[in-house]
């Protein structure tokens, strides 16, 4: 069993064909810019949407730790260190301002909903990828899911950090179809920014394709932070030195975490310009005129 946050159907940018992304809860980085700040827990949590709140008071009447109060001007507070996350408050919220994040599940209950859709990643050469937070950080439960997966006939990808022992990445080279591997920043920035060290990453990264597994470059582009031709020439020495690279996905910054962040209580997010379109096309045209597989 482990605690999923979302089960994203007819998904078309992570991995080959439409797929059905299992996102697991919990992730060892914590990288300030990211989109699914939900994510980094490996606990449940409780997301509370304050522009949906009309003050009616059901959730504070019902919570068994008191964690809702209601201030003098109205204004909803949530004591965050007190909750138990029974979802309480969530199911007697009349507008849907309270949410639980993060739900237990089992892996034949992931593939009951993963197998609903088979019919479209055989007519598309999609199939499954598993996702996060980070799914190496669950590697039983993850193991499981990709046999499971395999034993249904599905095509496989894993999306990951490559933060973990080499011993929960190795076993499951059978299991995968194709790696889905984050590209952060580069060396010298990796751990001031995102909390870990670069070389176990890329070690493990060289590992893997050394044994044949195919592989693509997933590379979140921040204006200001990690975009310098400097850094887009790390990426391409890298890809080069890479036997079974298959392509490099460039994932532009957006602010969508932002709202998100918001709604768990947290007040910091990284705040950064949008790239513009010229920006976004230097970086696509100088990573490939650099390198030998697709830049997308």
């Amino acid at each position: 069993m482990a605690l999923i946050f979302d089960i994203e159907k007819f998904a078309v940018h992570d991995g080959p064909g439409i797929r059905t992304v299992v996102f697991l809860k919990g992730c060892p980085l914590h990288c300030p810019w990211c989109h699914n700040p939900e994510s980094h827990s490996f606990e449940p949590e409780l997301l509370f949407d304050a522009t949906k709140c009309v003050g009616c008071r059901r959730c504070s009447a019902v919570c068994p730790q008191a964690c809702h109060a209601f201030g003098e001007d109205g204004q909803h507070h949530i004591d965050r260190k007190r909750c138990l996350h029974c979802g309480r408050c969530t199911e007697v919220c009349p507008v849907g301002a309270l949410e639980i994040v993060g739900k237990p599940m089992t892996v034949p209950q992931v593939m009951e909903e993963v197998l609903a859709d088979k019919v479209f990643y055989d007519h598309s050469g999609g199939g499954v990828t598993i996702s996060g937070g980070e799914p190496l950080a669950h590697f039983d439960f993850t193991r499981e899911l990709l046999t499971a997966c395999k034993q249904a006939g599905l095509h496989t990808c894993v999306e990951t950090s490559g933060y973990a022992p080499w011993t929960q990445i190795e076993p499951l080279i059978p299991l995968v179809d194709l790696w889905l591997w984050d590209v952060k920043a580069p060396p010298e920035l990796h751990e001031a920014l995102v909390g870990e060290p670069y070389a176990p990453i890329v070690e493990n990264l060289r590992w893997l394709d050394a044994a044949g597994a195919p592989t693509a470059l997933r590379c979140p582009l921040i204006p200001g932070v990690n975009d310098s031709d400097e850094a887009l020439l790390a990426i391409v020495n890298l890809a080069n030195s890479l036997n079974h690279l298959q392509q490099i996905a460039l994932e532009p910054y957006h602010p969508l975490g932002e709202g998100k962040n918001a709604k768990l209580g947290k007040k910091e997010f990284y705040q950064a310009p949008f790239p513009a379109e010229e920006t976004k096309a230097h970086w696509r045209e100088f990573l490939a005129q650099r390198v030998q597989v697709p830049v997308k």
